[in-house]
């Protein structure tokens, strides 16, 4: 017979642990596992005290499942402890590793045991966290009587292996438990969708959701609550039959308005489920408290019943104790729900398709209104009174975005007739709802105006004229929101889809509809466009009196036609003219005593900035009343001004601006390229306007004072005329000399001076108004003999020397006081020698005049070709700048402006000039690089047939 072996003792703790874990996995429920192993550990260790718990991750609690303790008491064992921010206990789970105390009766750190350790001498200790896969279920609290905590190697070994294997287990188990759950989830489910495909009615079906969730959830109390769209509060429709005895009589929850719930309708609404547990809650902490005395529990779970993505209720079980709800209990409530939200639409389907049917025939009506051929204001009206009508709502409003005024104004709007239309217009949207509104392919609706964050900045207008609640729609989808269609109601008021969609798609076709008007509103500000430009004409054709009153006219009435076509509240002119040193003000259109001005006092050109800005730009000057100095703001000083616009009266580059237009509206004003580009139209019409009449105001004084002096030269002409017949009568009557030599001197006398009265005489008969030319032919040298004979006087007061160069010999040699000693020339020039020799005339005394004391002219003859004789004449004297640049013919003249050609010497030299043309040649000055002044005349030579 075989000897039975012997084994060590070392053999025998290894051959027990084996034992222990085949125990642990042949173990069938938690119970047996932690029993196994306590049994172990008082058999294989020696602690004192042995205590196992469980960890609760969700709620972050500790259950003791047992143990050893010293003495009787084992309650201890079995409690519940909340781990906190510094415990040792939630060290150990959170950094899963074991932890010692030396001495537990010391240790403040874990409270719960600290007085049993005092009471029993409980000194060393080990807490052993159980782990698997990353995960804590637990852990197992060792104490000794020894003080200390070390464990040996092998011993400590043995610790782990058996805490280990208990912790895969106990996840086992954790998993299966979670399988069985899942599993049960679905029979109870699918038993209740047999019990709702058997009922007919809703009530009934409601009944079995509610019983049917209760079975399976266990609350103290299960409920379906309604939701009332226009009361806009929610009403208990169905409880459990095992409480509706004990509940009924409480009406505190029976009906509860969506104010007093907020947060918890709007996590409903998005179709979130709400739950309330122990100590956690999907909702804020600090609403979950109000909730849950609302509805007079301490743990609630709540999940949508939502159909087409509309609110019809919610359910919710509920439990007067705190809970901690499972995520079957949560999965399940919610399938309730939705299985719910399937057949509850089923009682109203025939009323869905009636009012949709509705809606169709409604939008019909309003689509046969919008293209037929009512006014603007007839479609509208048809169109406000059926939306109102089917909507249940108050006001019915069409906003539109004003440009020019950064806001949204009312273009239409509809309310009852015991309701005053809002007046004020409504701020510019935010960013963030302006691209709310473009990016949206539905209507936005705000059922609580009070707290809800969207629009904001129009919350406080809307409040105070009774909004609670609105409807807004973009009726250009994808576009820029600049027309909105807003239906508002006075009490809170919940939209469905049905209700947005209808909205949706009265937007889209006013959107159309008010898309032509405004096309045909703006053909129509065009032709006010035209019209005014018409009438301004018409102002220019007018004949008046005075002159002057014609221009202010125009003016004035510029001013008021731009103040109505661009709207603004405020229109001045700056005006001056040529040569003056202040503008004066001429007040167009004041709107109201808010943009009254200072319009008596003289404006300096040179000081004043807005004068100086508008000159420097070519374009329109866009400033605000802030930028003004302190001397502008003493004249433009209305209360109300906030932005200008200033632009310079121009026409074209080579004329200077006399005037500057002033455009001034309120803070709020914002300037279209529309409206820009009409006042650079306008204004620079009322340029061209303003310097037509002016100059012809001119012109027509000029041609007066031409005739009035043309009158009295003639008539003077005349006496002496008259004077000089009557000198030769005399002298006839006193008969002839008897001295020979005096009789023939006499007789010279009397041809010289009948020869001058005949010449005077054709003058006087002839060229009356207008100067007619002859044709005769001239000498070059006597035509030069005879005009240096006529400023002979000057040429010997001042001591000039003259040169005549290019006539033939001996050229330059001649003296200034001798002209019969001319060189002979056979060149001979053509045309009004009276009038030639006028105009060289002139050119000889100009020449004289700049000349200095002891100076020197010269005169050089130079045939150019077959036609044409040039005589330049020079000379050293000076000459201004100013009057070169206005003799060129090329240079551009300002009629209006100040001119050297308006004074002498300028103005006869421009008359000879204008004269010499007219007669076939040419007339230039300019002045050489050595500083000589030159008179260049080109005559027409006289031909030998």
């Amino acid at each position: 017979m075989r000897q039975q072996q012997k084994f060590t003792a070392a053999e025998e703790q290894i051959i027990s642990l084996g034992r222990v874990l085949q125990s642990l996995r042949e173990e069938g429920d938690i119970d047996g596992l932690i029993a196994t192993t306590i049994s172990y550990l008082q058999e294989q260790f020696e602690y004192s005290l042995i205590w196992i718990a469980l960890y609760d991750r969700l709620n972050h609690i500790l259950f003791g499942q047992g143990g050893v303790i010293p003495g009787s008491n084992t309650s201890c064992l079995k409690q519940r402890v909340v781990l906190n921010p510094g415990d040792l206990l939630e060290q150990v789970v959170i950094e899963q590793r074991p932890l010692g105390v030396a001495d537990l009766r010391t240790e403040t750190r874990i409270e719960e045991w600290q007085s049993l350790a005092q009471k029993f001498n409980i000194q060393g200790t080990i807490v052993i966290p159980i782990c698997y896969k990353n995960f804590c279920l637990g852990l197992v609290l060792l104490g000794s009587e020894r003080w200390g905590y070390l464990l040996g190697g092998e011993a400590r070994a043995r610790l782990m292996m058996l805490v280990g294997e208990l912790g895969a287990e106990l996840y086992e188990r954790e998993i299966d438990l979670q399988h069985k759950q899942t599993k049960r989830l679905d029979e109870p489910l699918l038993k209740l969708l047999e019990n709702l495909q058997t009922l007919n009615h809703l009530e009934q079906r409601l009944e079995a959701v509610i019983e049917a969730t209760h079975a399976f959830v266990l609350p103290k109390r299960t409920n379906i609550y309604w939701f009332n769209r226009e009361g806009h509060f929610f009403w208990r429709r169905l409880i459990n039959k095992s409480n509706s005895r004990n509940f009924l009589h409480e009406e505190a929850t029976a009906k509860i308005t969506v104010h007093e719930l907020s947060d918890f309708y709007l996590a409903l609404s998005v179709n979130e489920i709400v739950w309330i547990g122990e100590g956690r809650s999907s909702l804020k902490s600090n609403f979950t408290v109000k909730l849950l005395q609302r509805f007079g529990v301490r743990s609630l779970l709540a999940a949508p019943i939502i159909w087409q993505k509309d609110l019809l209720g919610f359910l919710t079980v509920e439990s007067i104790e705190p809970r901690i709800w499972t995520e079957a209990e949560k999965n399940f409530t919610k399938s309730a729900a939705g299985l719910t939200s399937l057949v509850a639409p089923l009682e109203e389907t025939e009323n869905t398709i009636t009012q949709i049917q509705n809606d169709a025939y409604l939008t019909g009506q309003i689509a046969q209104g919008i293209y037929s051929n009512y006014e603007i204001q007839e479609i509208l009206d048809i169109c406000a009174a059926k939306v109102l009508q089917r909507l249940l709502a108050s006001r019915f409003w069409l906003l539109n975005y004003d440009f020019d005024q950064n806001n949204y104004r009312f273009f239409y709007q509809h309310q009852p007739h015991n309701r005053r239309p809002l007046v004020s217009n409504l701020e510019a949207l935010k960013d963030v709802d302006w691209q709310l509104l473009l990016r949206s392919t539905e209507a936005v609706a705000i059922e609580n105006l009070e707290t809800d964050l969207r629009f904001f900045n129009w919350h406080p207008y809307l409040l105070e004229n009774g909004v609670r609640s609105l409807v807004i729609c973009n009726c250009n989808f994808g576009q820029e929101p600049q027309l909105l269609l807003a239906i508002t109601t006075e009490n809170h008021h919940s939209w469905t889809s049905l209700e947005k969609e209808l909205v949706q798609v009265v937007a889209q076709q006013l959107g159309v509809t008010i898309r032509q008007y405004q096309l045909h509103q703006k053909t129509e500000q065009q032709q006010k466009i035209l019209q005014s430009f018409q009438q301004s004409l018409r102002i220019i054709e007018q004949s008046q009196d005075s002159k002057t009153q014609t221009i202010l006219n125009l003016e004035r009435a510029a001013l008021e036609q731009i103040a109505a076509i661009l709207n603004c509240s405020l229109t001045i002119l700056l005006s001056w003219q040529p040569g003056d040193h202040a503008a004066k003000i001429i007040p167009g259109f004041i709107a109201n005593s808010e943009f009254q001005i200072a319009s008596d006092i003289l404006i300096p050109l040179q000081t004043e900035a807005l004068i100086q800005w508008a000159l420097i730009t070519d374009d329109i000057l866009a400033i605000t009343a802030n930028d003004l100095p302190v001397e502008t703001q003493n004249w433009l000083n209305g209360a109300g001004i906030g932005q200008i616009l200033v632009i310079a009266l121009r026409t074209t580059v080579d004329y200077q601006p006399t005037g500057v237009m002033i455009i001034a509206d309120h803070w709020q004003r914002r300037w279209s390229e529309e409206i820009t580009y009409t006042m650079k139209t306008l204004v620079c019409q009322l340029a061209w306007s303003r310097r037509w009449l002016q100059i012809s105001q001119m012109l027509e004084s000029r041609t007066e004072e031409l005739r009035q002096l043309n009158w009295y030269k003639h008539r003077r002409l005349e006496d002496i005329q008259r004077t000089m017949t009557q000198l030769l009568r005399q002298m006839d009557d006193l008969g002839i000399p008897t001295n020979e030599l005096t009789h023939m001197r006499y007789q010279q006398l009397v041809r010289q001076l009948d020869h001058s009265t005949a010449s005077m005489t054709d003058l006087l008969k002839l060229e009356l108004w207008q100067m007619q030319m002859s044709w005769e032919s001239v000498p070059v040298p006597s035509l030069l003999k005879r005009s240096l004979e006529r400023v002979d006087h000057l040429l010997k007061q001042q001591k000039l020397w003259v040169g005549v160069h290019g006539l033939g010999e001996n050229e330059g040699e001649e003296s200034s006081k001798n002209y019969s000693l001319l060189p002979h020339s056979s060149l001979a020039i053509a045309g009004d020698i009276v009038k030639i020799e006028l105009i060289l005339h002139e050119l000889l005394v100009s020449a004289c005049h700049r000349s200095t004391t002891l100076g020197r002219i010269d005169i050089w003859c130079r045939r150019l070709d077959e036609d044409f004789l040039e005589i330049s004449i020079t000379d050293n004297g000076e000459i201004e700048s100013q009057l070169l640049t206005e003799l060129h013919q090329d240079t551009p003249k300002d009629i209006l402006a100040p001119s050297r050609l308006e004074q002498l010497p300028g103005l006869h030299l421009v008359i000879c000039q204008k004269l010499i043309q007219q007669l076939g040649g040419e007339l230039n000055f300019y002045q050489l690089p050595d500083g000589r002044i030159v008179s260049r005349l080109l005559l027409p030579l006289a031909r030998s047939n």
